[in-house]
């Protein structure tokens, strides 16, 4: 029926645009039938004949209006009866619209050019839909017809083929008793053999017959069953009593781990105080022994003696570094780090790194490569001192393995993530290395130890640094061919940064462009394209570009003359790898590895352009506003060698020391002189350096007085304890002048600047 429905709307569609059509080309023949009595009528102004033209035409069952009309659109002769009515005449219009007006030019042959006027016809559209709306009906009411015709047809046809045969099936399968469904088997439908019916009666006896076997098996294992549940039922007693035992057994298990959580968590408090009596004890003469080879060093002139107490001064240095690494794993493990969330340059801290590092790169004669990507954000939050520690870790041990070749620092920011990559083309490891380097106290292998030193903690602070920040750490190596650290951290981007970011590049620098002349056996050339290409300066061969700024790598003082003396374009740049390169005012000197103010502060005094970019590094721990003021200090010290220390520092920066050997003599000086700062230890004899700090804070007059600890205590905790205290400022055993510098000059005004 549907199907009908649809055909026989397509068929009444179809007469629809044909009588359209149709009524469109009668009206066109009537009006050319029509066109040439009326232009020799218009010729001839024949009134009377033009009337019997126009009632001739009203004499077409369509036509409702006639018209001549003039040159000058004026009605000659006009004709026109009305529109007939009726009920459908609504369906019509809709469908035809209620009236068409068709016009036609009034010419004769023998003057095209002379205008006679116009014949127009206006006809009701009603005679052409009435005959439309009449074939519709009766293709609707037939097509209708003919659909019941062949649906009753079809439904007969189906009832005889199909649905009587699964009627049958039906009725064969209702028979079929609940209790033994496996007896019965349907019969195939005669005349159904070998058709789909057949089939599906086929297909039904064969799964009876599965059920038929299943259900014997299954009577089968009940009968199994019921044999092995009595002794089923005896092996659950026997287990059950088991149980009960092993209950028992546990009970008492626990009751034995719960004493030994107890005694794990004592021994965990005994070790923390132990490594924070440790660093106190250490720190106490380390800070005594660093600050005596400071000072020896600065009033010692003889050149040998000076090496060995730098020497001495390193291995210290060395020593407080292995320090300083077991502890950090120790509050890792602890659980007791914490981690900063403030703004940093990832860049700056980077390339500061690199710098540190450079010397030791020079030494083994390896180049040391910083790649940072020039889209690298400039700012992210973290921690910058574990990060710090993360790069010099990994870059100090690339290094250290590494005899030839170079050393590659590689950063950028890809979906969210930080990546930092120090590639190396040193000894590598083997496969058994690589499982345990991140291991405490583990190297790769023995040989390692021996030949290049080392404790094997660095690797493994890394990793449990990268971890508490949520990152990964992963490494690839190969014997005789280098190895490839990869750190990922999810560093998220500071937007409001108030940090130094650099101006873009002067127009004129991009008009004069680079020539680069590097080997291609160097790995610096590559990185430095890619940040002047990122700035949109142009970087071409010496050969293509002799106007340009030439930033060439020269290993000899022969090669370095010859090079700016023959160069005759925009400037020259040395770029030095070994930093022993002069300096001259014919050329100007880029240090290597690579640094991005560095290069664009040397790109402008090359070609000549002022900036006013301040590339020196602010060295937040040494900086003060002003002169320094003279101060009087009391130093709150038992250590005699750290008192000397302490004091050959206050006195070399200008200020007045006093001493007191603990907290008592410390309240006792105050109550007798008056100081601008205290310098507090924390563990003393008598009265400590908390101790005293609560005792000064209850006095009004000293509430203001600045109190900074200086302590060997390190550990968690020990900052918070300092400021709950009452304490100002703290800093650690061993420390150093600009630190000591730095913390003074934040609690103490300097000297008013001169105007």
């Amino acid at each position: 029926m549907t199907l009908g429905l649809i055909l026989n709307i397509v068929q009444i569609t179809l007469d629809f645009f044909n009588a359209r059509e149709s009524m469109e080309e009668e009206i066109q023949a009537l009006l050319m039938i029509s066109l040439s009595p009326a232009s020799q009528i218009a010729y001839n102004i024949d009134v009377r004949l033009a009337e019997e033209l126009l009632d001739g035409l009203l004499r077409h069952p369509a036509t409702i209006d006639a018209r001549i009309l003039d040159s000058e659109k004026q009605t000659m002769a006009a004709a026109s009866k009305r529109s007939p009515d009726s009920p459908y005449r609504w369906v019509s219009d809709l469908l035809f619209g209620s009236s068409r007006a068709f016009s036609q030019e009034l010419k004769v042959p023998q003057l095209q050019n002379l205008p006679l006027g116009q014949l127009t016809v206006t006809i009701d559209t009603y005679h052409y839909g009435l005959q439309f709306l009449q074939r519709s009906s009766y293709t609707l009411v037939s097509g209708l017809f003919k659909s019941l015709v062949l649906s009753a047809a079809l439904l007969g046809i189906f009832y005889l083929v199909l649905t009587r045969p699964m009627l049958n099936v039906i009725s064969s399968l209702s028979e079929a008793r609940p209790r033994t469904p496996e007896k019965m088997r349907l019969p195939v439908p005669a005349g159904h053999t070998e058709d789909e019916i057949g089939t599906m009666v086929g297909i039904i006896n064969q799964h009876l017959e599965t059920i038929d076997s299943t259900l014997a098996q299954l009577r089968l294992a009940e009968s199994a069953m019921k044999n092995y549940s009595s002794r089923l039922e005896q092996e659950v007693e026997d287990r059950t009593r088991e149980i009960s035992e092993k209950n028992d057994a546990l009970q008492r298990g626990n009751r034995a781990l719960v004493r030994a959580k107890e005694d794990a968590v004592r021994r965990a408090r005994s070790r923390a105080n132990f490594l924070a009596s440790m660093s106190h004890e250490i720190r106490t003469p380390l800070n005594g022994v660093l600050g005596m080879l400071g000072l020896a060093l600065e009033g010692e002139a003889d050149p040998s003696q000076r090496d060995r107490l730098e020497i001495a001064l390193n291995a210290g240095e060395s020593l407080l570094g292995l320090l300083n690494d077991i502890l950090d794993i120790s509050k890792v493990e602890a659980g007791k780090l914490n981690l900063e969330n403030i703004p940093f340059s990832s860049r700056a801290l980077i390339e500061e790194c690199a710098t540190l590092h450079a010397q030791q790169a020079r030494r083994k004669n390896i180049d040391l490569v910083t790649d940072l990507d020039p889209e690298l954000p400039e700012n992210f939050l973290g921690d910058p001192t574990r990060v710090r520690q993360i790069v010099n870790n990994l870059v100090s041990n690339a290094i250290k393995f590494t005899d030839e070749g170079s050393v590659r620092i590689r950063a950028y920011h890809k979906e969210g993530i930080f990546h930092l990559d120090v590639i190396d083309t040193g000894i590598g490891m083997s496969g058994e290395g690589l499982q345990k380097i991140f291991s405490p106290f583990s190297q790769a292998d023995a040989d390692t130890t021996r030949l290049y030193g080392g404790t094997g903690l660095g690797l493994a602070l890394c990793r449990q640094l990268v971890e508490r920040m949520h990152g990964q750490i992963a490494v690839t190596s190969e014997e005789g061919k280098g190895t490839h650290f990869t750190v990922t951290l999810p560093l998220p981007i500071h937007e409001d940064s108030g940090t130094l970011q650099l101006p873009d590049v002067a127009s004129s620098l991009q008009q004069i462009g680079v020539a680069l002349d590097f080997p291609d056996t160097s790995p610096h050339g590559q990185s430095l394209k890619r940040q002047l290409e990122a700035w949109g300066i142009p970087v071409s061969s010496p050969n293509q570009a002799p106007d340009a700024i030439l930033i060439a790598l020269a290993d000899t003082p022969s090669d370095i003359t010859g090079t700016a003396t023959r160069w005759t374009g925009a400037g020259v740049i040395i770029a030095d790898t070994t930093g022993t390169v002069p300096a001259d005012p014919a050329y100007q000197v880029l240090p290597l590895p690579l640094n991005r103010s560095n290069l664009y502060q040397t790109l402008c005094r090359a070609a000549g352009v002022m900036t006013d970019l301040d590339t020196s590094a602010i060295d937040h721990n040494d900086s003060v506003s002003g002169p320094q003021r003279p101060l009087n200090i009391l130093l709150v010290e038992d250590n005699q060698v750290n008192q000397l220390v302490a004091s050959s520092l206050l006195k070399k920066m200008g200020h007045q020391v006093y001493h007191a050997e603990n907290g008592l003599r410390a309240i006792e000086a105050l109550q007798n002189h008056a100081y601008d700062l205290v310098l507090m230890d924390c563990q003393m004899p008598v009265m400590d350096g908390y101790a005293a700090t609560r005792k000064i804070r209850e006095n009004p007059d000293w509430r203001t007085l600045p109190i900074i600890a200086m302590t060997a205590n390190v550990m968690q905790g020990d900052r918070d304890d300092c400021i709950a205290a009452g304490m100002n400022d703290y800093i650690t055993k061993p420390y150093k002048r600009n630190e000591l510098r730095a913390a003074i000059n934040r609690w103490t005004r300097p000297f008013p600047q001169e105007s």
